[in-house]
């Protein structure tokens, strides 16, 4: 399920940072943490299935709860990582402007 969720996420992702308009939210940070994510989870699953062999496609649904759960965290820890980047460098000045406003 991790590796599912992540490669979603970073599907997702993908298709929106190909389409956008500006680089001003830096999605390509997002899209290289969610790709990561996946890879990580793939070279687990290939490790996994070489020692459960045919076991690993039919997990406890416990551990299917618990997988989803990484992987959600996972994709939530990522997206709380762009957004306090995106808050400290401020790409268009939204943080900087609401600042100066509530100091006058």
């Amino acid at each position: 399920m991790t590796l599912l969720i992540t490669v979603f996420a970073a599907v997702i992702v993908t298709v929106v940072w190909y389409n956008r308009k500006d680089d001003s939210m830096k999605l390509g940070i997002l899209l290289f943490m969610f790709w990561g994510a996946s890879l990580m989870w793939l070279i687990d699953a290939i490790f996994e299935y070489a020692e459960l062999k045919a076991e690993y496609f039919t997990p406890a649904i416990g551990d299917m709860i618990n997988d989803a759960f990484l992987g959600l965290s996972v994709v939530a820890l990522g997206l709380v990582i762009w957004v306090v980047r995106l808050l400290i460098t401020d790409p268009k000045g939204s943080v900087r402007a609401a600042l100066s406003k509530k100091n006058k």
